[in-house]
């Protein structure tokens, strides 16, 4: 194998927007060591992701120990166990031999590691000191590791859905405005219209702002119109950072383990840059859902434009009222049909589990033969008793 160009490597693995501490900290490392791990083939992502694991729990046995050498040396390795965990990724990257199973396996080991150097630091923090209020740091770093893990795949999959919507509702739309436009039964074949998001523009195109991409695109669905209209110094603040491939979420999962299991130990101030970690964290956490809240609005404004039809939200349909059954007989069928078009039983594939109205059980022939022995005596002469 040549030699391989650092600038070519950095150019292909690392990501076009990432973390400031990996940016700034972890990239300029781990780029080096892959240019020489690549060479070996036996070095595979998964293999790397295994050490990371192991280098992580050897960093949870000095965090454990409590003296200061060993939080200098567990927050050291740490760090490493930290830079193989980006290396994994970029060597499936470099290589083109990742899998699904070791995108799933670098997630899980991760939980494994931060809940194992937690437990280990602030443990070890305990046993020294006798101070129960590292028990709840323990306790607090865990679960708001979790929490913002879990809160980023659960927002990750409702905006899916909303793309998945809207991308449904437009191309009904203009396949139904194409359909009426078409005055003869010509057949014409014409490429599907394909539906343009905002984010995916900004993140092909990190430097350009909305407004131009938007003029270049045409047609462009926006879901953070109006985070941008409330706060319009933010598109400034984040191209300023994307220049340096920085994200604008300064304060994630990555700088909330970095500042707890690197910085803390390094400076000695565990419980206080544990508080502050999680209240930064917490407020970045609240930003996003707030973001993600004025998205929702955006999308329902737009469901609303896109709809061929009167939108049915908050009404209840006519029969569910009490009454339903005496009404039925004086409605004539063409609101019977007007009805049923309005306020349609759900389809099989929709749930699964949902049934309009209960339907009898089906009578089997166990339940007659048991009908028929309701009516024999209770005490049976032979036996005494009804087994």
């Amino acid at each position: 194998m040549g030699k391989l160009s650092l600038r070519a490597v950095q150019k292909l693995t690392c990501k076009k927007r990432d973390a400031w501490w990996t940016v700034l900290l972890v990239d300029p490392v781990a780029t080096r060591m892959l240019i020489v791990m690549a060479k070996f083939k036996f070095i595979t992502p998964n293999r790397v992701t295994w050490s990371a694991l192991f280098v992580g729990l050897g960093s949870a046995y000095f965090f454990l120990k409590g003296d200061t050498a060993s939080l200098v040396i567990g927050a050291a390795l740490y760090h490493l166990s930290f830079i193989l965990d980006c290396i994994d990724g970029k060597l499936a990257r470099l290589k083109g031999n990742g899998t699904v199973f070791g995108g799933w396996l670098d997630y899980v080991f991760d939980r494994i590691r931060v809940l194992f150097c937690a437990l280990a630091l602030m443990g070890g923090q305990y046993l020294s000191t006798h101070n129960e209020l590292y028990l709840l740091a323990a306790l607090a770093v865990v679960f708001l590791d979790m929490l913002r893990y879990v809160d980023a795949l659960q927002i990750y999959k409702m905006r899916m859905s909303m793309r998945m919507k809207i991308e449904k509702v437009t191309l009904e739309r203009k396949a139904l405005e194409e359909e009426q436009a078409r005055s003869d039964a010509a057949d014409t074949e014409a490429d599907q219209p394909k539906v343009v998001f905002i984010e995916d523009l900004l993140r092909e195109n990190p430097g350009v702002e909305a407004e131009v991409l938007k003029q270049q695109a045409g047609e462009v669905v926006d879901l953070h119109a109006q985070f941008r209209n409330r706060f319009p110094w933010y598109t400034r603040f984040r191209q300023a950072l994307l220049r340096s491939r920085i994200r604008p979420h300064l304060i994630s999962g990555i700088e909330f383990q970095m500042f707890i299991f690197i910085v803390a130990p390094l400076i000695g101030r565990i419980l206080w840059t544990t508080a502050i970690s999680a209240a930064a964290l917490g407020l970045f956490e609240l930003v996003i859902m707030y973001k993600f809240w004025l998205s929702t609005r955006d999308f329902t404004r737009l469901m609303e434009k896109l709809a061929t039809e009167p939108s049915k939200a908050g009404v209840i349909a006519e029969n569910l009222h009490r009454g339903r059954h005496r009404r039925a007989g004086g409605l004539d069928e063409e609101r019977r049909a007007a009805l049923a078009q309005q306020f349609p039983v759900p389809e099989q594939d929709d749930d699964l589990g949902f049934q309009p109205y209960p339907q009898p059980y089906p009578h089997h022939a166990q339940d007659i033969e048991t009908q028929q022995l309701r009516t024999l005596p209770y005490w049976v002469e032979t036996e005494g008793s009804v087994r």
